[in-house]
């Protein structure tokens, strides 16, 4: 059995890619090597792995029990000015303008069919200024396509975001700016810190289910002083064991915790409903783009969680249901935790009634092998998704 268990990005194979046209993080001369492996997300290139010898499960206690940082690709984008709501209520499923300063919202955008274009967090920094931090994928046209004729301006601020993830991430925010962290900050929300004499924008929110924070480069009123900040942090994270980490030991966690990746987990024809996301979309809101045709959706839930004893999904490989090929994996791992395999299963097809969650069915490894498998909802661990909203005492 020990030979089917693989952690998130072992299951991929790696090519050569020249940085030429690629954004390198101004924070990879702090831990790249040659030995690094860089993953391309955003035109962004991060760190997937220290080595092919990484073994990302020391990192991934450490995140689960202490704290880690990670350089993540993430890209936030700015929307500015009189009419910068107006541009995010005519694209976005949700609502922007009732968005209260330092507050955060997970937002999708859809096509007009209804199917989802994008995802990620809008947050109000201002009375007019709003960032979208997108996932992988062009958006930037989008939004300015939608602020044609509207007094707002698009535009990236070309910042890096660092992720401060793990149950002791706040005593690390705590200690970067001085003490007196309120435990009014809570999950979702936001606001400027002095971090070692930067005004910066940090939010409580991140990729890996556990409490955390993102702290946003060139957000602030001056120019980012990526080295400082990155020391700052670090001798602020010292007493609490903070390390840095790739993305190798985020991935299990994030799957874990049933993140979803759009463009790879949200397939292009995905509409929010059929990704398990259609709580999101706010129908008491102005029209936007998608409305009409998501109205009118089919509501049944295509992407689903599936738990294996004896493999580990991996993308591409095959689910049957009775006897009959039924949908395929986006994404999988090992997960520590629970001690089995677990990944995403995007079905073809609605069961009536809507009931795949509880059916056994077969995992379909790639040497045709056929593992007995269980579909369930995600999360696969805290289902109630109560760990990153843990209250913070000093």
């Amino acid at each position: 059995m020990a030979g089917d268990r693989h952690y998130y990005i072992e299951a991929f194979e790696t090519v050569d890619l020249s940085s030429y046209r690629q954004h390198k993080s101004p924070f990879a001369g702090r831990y790249g090597t040659d030995q690094t492996i860089f993953g391309l997300y955003c035109g962004r290139l991060y760190p997937l792995k220290a080595s092919d010898e990484e073994d990302p499960i020391p990192n991934y206690w450490k995140l689960r029990n202490g704290v880690m940082l990670y350089d993540v690709p993430e890209q936030p984008l700015e929307i500015v000015g009189p009419d910068a709501a107006g541009v995010l209520e005519k694209v976005l499923v949700c609502k922007a303008d009732t968005l209260g300063v330092g507050r955060c919202r997970y937002a999708l955008a859809c096509y007009e069919d209804g199917a989802i274009v994008m995802d990620g967090v809008v947050m109000r920094l201002g009375a007019d200024r709003y960032w979208y931090v997108k996932a992988n994928g062009e958006f930037m046209s989008w939004l300015k396509a939608a602020a044609i004729g509207l007094d707002a301006e698009v535009s990236d601020p070309n910042s890096q975001v660092l992720q401060i993830q793990g149950p002791k991430s706040l005593d690390v925010l705590n200690a970067a700016t001085g003490g007196g962290l309120s435990d009014e900050f809570k999950y979702f929300r936001a606001g400027f810190f002095d971090i070692g004499g930067q005004l910066l924008w940090v939010s409580r929110t991140g990729w890996t289910g556990e409490v955390g924070i993102e702290v946003y480069c060139n957000s602030g009123p001056e120019p980012t002083d990526h080295d400082a900040l990155w020391d700052h942090l670090f001798a602020s994270g010292e007493q609490f064991g903070m390390e840095f980490s790739t993305s190798s030991s985020m991935g299990i966690r994030r799957i874990e915790a049933g993140i979803l990746d759009n463009g790879s987990d949200i397939e292009p024809d995905l509409t929010p409903f059929s990704a398990g996301l259609g709580h999101f979309v706010n129908f008491d809101k102005a029209d936007f783009i998608g409305r009409a045709a998501l109205e009118t959706a089919d509501r049944s839930q295509l992407l689903l969680g599936l738990a294996c004893p004896t493999a580990t999904p991996e993308t591409f490989m095959s689910v049957c249901f009775e006897h009959a090929p039924a949908g395929h994996i986006t994404i999988g791992t090992w997960s520590p935790t629970r001690d089995e395999g677990v990944g995403y299963v995007r079905f073809d097809r609605p069961l009536p009634g809507d009931e795949w969650v509880g059916k056994r069915v077969q995992l379909q490894d790639h040497d045709g092998e056929l593992h007995e498998a269980t579909v369930e909802l995600l999360p696969f661990i805290d289902k109630e998704k109560q760990l990153p909203r843990a209250l913070w005492r000093p």
